[in-house]
């Protein structure tokens, strides 16, 4: 099979996102599979973003995926305000099943990293149901903190290298399942490796999705605020609603890009804008869609 397409790059919120609808996602995912190539998805949303602002390690993480897509309703508004439109939100907890299907299909098999005991387990009996065919190389629950102990990357690694999955779905969380992805990918060249987040009890039926009515009105995020609040409310209400609004703001700003005042100077200059309204400084090193010699095969 010939390799899937590769889109354009747009930028928003300081990332560089590559411009694929998820169905383009997965046609690229399962025909560099068919034909030996691996790579890594990431799917930013607000939270992530507003974090990357502030964390190198963590922008040095993502510059290294081969796909960067945009899970959130407010990085697409974004887009399409600033004039350059991401086609559709990408989402971990979606791809979790769409990508499933297609490997049911092609006859690739994926593996489920993460989530709490027997929710892994879990996921890969439902996702067997639900797509006849389905191969799964194995589900497993680290424990907790085992990527800060001793030997306790090299053992997964090694049930990967038995396992030999054609797609490893890792939801840890942001920026953990980035740094074990980035640890345990070079060792397994010809998989790909999506960090899913939650993916893997949305899965599971443990953890309770949002209404699809609610998703592409960009409400998703209140849902999971009620379903854990303890844990979302200070992340959702006191960082990223306020980062979001500012985001739109400034992209609306950008319209008015390329616009000439008198003498034929512009207006407004959007770059200049995006950084000075978010109240945050010019990265040094943005994230990049095409910079890195990990998506040179793009």
């Amino acid at each position: 099979m010939a390799p899937g397409p590769v889109g354009r790059s747009v930028r928003v919120a300081g990332v560089d996102f590559d411009a694929l609808s998820e169905q383009q996602v997965v046609a690229r995912i399962i025909g560099d599979s068919d034909d030996g190539r691996g790579g890594w998805v990431v799917t930013p949303n607000i939270d992530i973003c507003r974090q990357l602002r502030h964390d190198p390690a963590a922008r040095a993480l993502i510059s290294g995926a081969s796909l960067v897509v945009a899970d959130g309703m407010p990085l697409i508004w974004a887009s399409r305000l600033r004039g350059d439109p991401l086609p559709e939100r990408v989402a971990g907890a979606s791809l979790i099943f769409t990508l499933s299907a297609a490997a049911a299909v092609s006859g690739r098999s994926v593996y489920l990293l993460g989530g709490a005991p027997g929710v892994p387990a879990r996921a890969a009996a439902n996702l067997t149901r639900r797509y006849r065919g389905l191969l799964v190389a194995g589900a497993h629950s680290p424990p907790f903190g085992f990527d800060r102990q001793p030997g306790g990357i090299e053992a997964i690694a090694a049930r990967l290298a038995r396992a030999k999955p054609d797609i490893v779905f890792v939801g840890l969380g942001f920026p953990k399942q980035e740094r074990v992805i980035a640890a345990l990918a070079p060792d397994l060249p010809a998989a790909w490796f999506i960090g899913c987040g939650a993916a893997i009890p949305f899965a599971a039926g443990t953890l309770p999705r949002a209404p699809h009515w609610m998703q592409p009105l960009g409400l998703e995020w209140t849902h999971r605020l009620i379903t854990e609040p303890g844990r979302l409310f200070h992340r959702y209400l006191v960082d990223d609603v306020p980062f979001a609004l500012r985001l739109l703001a400034t992209s609306a700003l950008t319209l008015h890009k390329g616009h000439l005042g008198h003498g034929g100077a512009p207006l407004l200059e959007g770059a200049v804008l995006d950084d000075a309204v978010l109240g945050s400084p010019v990265l040094d090193a943005p994230v990049s869609a095409s910079s890195a010699a990990g998506r040179a095969s793009r």
